[in-house]
């Protein structure tokens, strides 16, 4: 049976531009088939995502959060363990793990900068689902291909 559930996890650090990643998901793939789970940050999606993709509910796993830059080093590492630890989640599990996983590295928290990156997670959020139905589908057809 084909999976048409769709997980969405996202990081509550900077939830109001985080947030903005799910309403763009939601315009491709309709919210009644996404499930949506929060988390404290970004370093807690690898788990959240491993755990949910093992659950064999999901078709995809989409994370998003928001590592900005505080002026000393640590983001960097928090970032590159996100991103390989979505990874692996996909790789473990076979469902794929996709991340809306952002680095700014001049991020400040003005108007200014709070829109730029608003609208930017609403097309990453976009993005985030055209690569999740796509990959969905690329699967799908390799399965039909080796029946």
């Amino acid at each position: 049976m084909t999976q048409t559930r769709y997980a969405f996890i996202k990081a509550q650090w900077h939830k109001d531009i985080v947030d903005k990643a799910l309403d763009g998901f939601c315009e491709l793939i309709p919210p009644a088939q996404v499930d949506v789970v929060d988390v404290p940050g970004a370093f807690e999606l690898p788990l959240m995502a491993r755990d949910m993709a093992a659950s064999g509910r999901y078709a995809a796993v989409a994370c998003a959060a928001l590592v900005v830059d505080g002026g000393i080093y640590r983001h960097d590492f928090v970032a590159q363990a996100v991103v390989d630890g979505l990874m692996r989640a996909g790789l473990d599990s076979g469902v794929p793990v996709l991340s809306v996983s952002l680095t700014p590295h001049h991020f400040q928290e003005t108007p200014h900068h709070m829109a730029i990156y608003e609208a930017h997670f609403v097309q990453k959020g976009r993005e985030a689902a055209e690569a999740a139905l796509g990959i969905v589908a690329a699967r799908q057809a390799l399965t039909r291909q080796a029946a």
